[in-house]
């Protein structure tokens, strides 16, 4: 398979594989960061932590690089308006919706279905990413969010789905 055969194949396998949403914050400099992600997951139970890969060519990784913080805000179906604005606007005009919260001087969406704030424990390069692991530090969750999930291209209600027990 040519390189550009195997990229497509890639783009498109990974479109239809069912993600759950995040925004990813961060503060530098007294100045907000955020995006909108899907790579996520966890590390280790001990210590806890979790991995974000944040693309080189986005305005949250320079500051990500150098912040010693951030946070995974995993967004629920309640908070589409939010992914919609993180996806539509720049810089701090993507906090101009949802209820923005400071924990631990990072900005964390108050009614996210989990948010979790991770102190930057290491940074690696690969390709046009960089994967930061972080050891949480702080977490929040509620009980009865839906999760907001991306799947080709769009996102999906998975709480609709039919309970195959």
């Amino acid at each position: 398979m040519l390189e550009t055969d195997v990229l497509e194949a890639f783009q498109d396998t990974m479109r239809h594989i069912a993600a759950p949403v995040f925004a990813i914050t961060t503060r530098h400099q007294g100045q907000r960061y955020g995006i909108i992600a899907t790579a996520f997951s966890s590390v280790s139970f001990d210590p806890p932590s979790l991995l974000t890969c944040v693309n080189k060519d986005t305005s949250i990784h320079d500051p990500m690089m150098s912040a010693d913080l951030f946070c995974v805000n995993v967004l629920g179906n309640i908070n589409r308006d939010v992914a919609d604005c993180f996806a539509m606007k720049k810089g701090d005009d993507r906090f101009s919706v949802g209820e923005w919260i400071d924990q631990h001087d990072m900005p964390v969406l108050a009614n996210a279905q989990s948010s979790l704030v991770c102190r930057t424990r290491d940074r690696h390069r690969f390709g046009s990413h960089t994967i930061f692991v972080g050891e949480v530090i702080a977490a929040r969750h509620r009980d009865n969010a839906k999760p907001l999930t991306y799947y080709n291209r769009r996102y999906i209600d998975i709480s609709q789905a039919p309970d195959l027990a």
